[in-house]
């Protein structure tokens, strides 16, 4: 088996548009869609894992079936409750980014791909001026939209939880999120993040970001 073969790994998606996840972060889902009940169901039942990817923010002639970004986050069902109705809520815990190799033909209800685990980053950290300005422009861009925001806790955030934080709960659109998750490092995307918001600000909250 060669080095290549053993990076790869069969994975079920979850395909949402402006859902990111990564690794070592939370992202609390609300399942409902039988299809992705299904999915749950499989990932319990085997090894827990979910693959979170966007869909391509473009027309399909199935759109049941949206082409997907090249690159997302396998998620870990960290905590799950079970419904009665057939619903979950559960929190997925990032575990590394994949890289989709190719889709795969098979009779389930939902997707799965065979996909390429990248390697999970070091410790990362801002210099002190990316990281004031990221907080400064947080705070800012909180206040036009009305957020309640204990800053306090923000403040005692490490970089990469802060970062990828407001990677994940920022209202951009789908192309805008991906560009976040595709940064190469933590000051290429706190950087994006920054330039997201004071776009966002400018705007003054009458329009979703949208990254051409």
């Amino acid at each position: 088996m060669t080095v290549e073969q053993t990076k790869l790994t069969r994975l079920s998606i979850f395909p949402l548009p402006g859902a990111l996840l990564f690794p070592g972060m939370h992202l609390p889902l609300h399942i409902f869609e039988p299809r992705y009940r299904a999915l749950v169901g499989d990932a319990i039942a085997r090894d827990r894992r979910i693959g979170m990817i966007q869909p391509r923010p473009i027309h399909t002639a199935d759109p049941e079936r949206p082409p997907l970004f090249d690159l997302g986050c396998v998620g870990r069902i960290a905590d799950v409750e079970a419904l009665d109705d057939g619903r979950y809520n559960l929190v997925l815990q990032g575990v590394a980014l994949f890289r989709v190799v190719r889709e795969l033909d098979v009779a389930t209800a939902f997707r799965q791909v065979e996909a390429e685990l990248l390697p999970v980053a070091g410790d990362q950290s801002l210099s002190i001026a990316r990281r004031s300005s990221l907080e400064t422009e947080s705070r800012a861009f909180a206040d036009a939209q009305g957020y309640a925001v204990d800053w306090d806790q923000v403040g005692r955030l490490d970089d990469e939880s802060l970062v990828n934080g407001i990677a994940q709960i920022a209202p951009f659109d789908a192309a805008a999120k991906q560009a976040l998750l595709e940064a190469p490092d933590l000051e290429g995307r706190a950087e994006l993040i920054i330039q997201l918001l004071q776009f966002f600000g400018r705007h003054g909250g009458e329009e979703r970001v949208t990254l051409q």
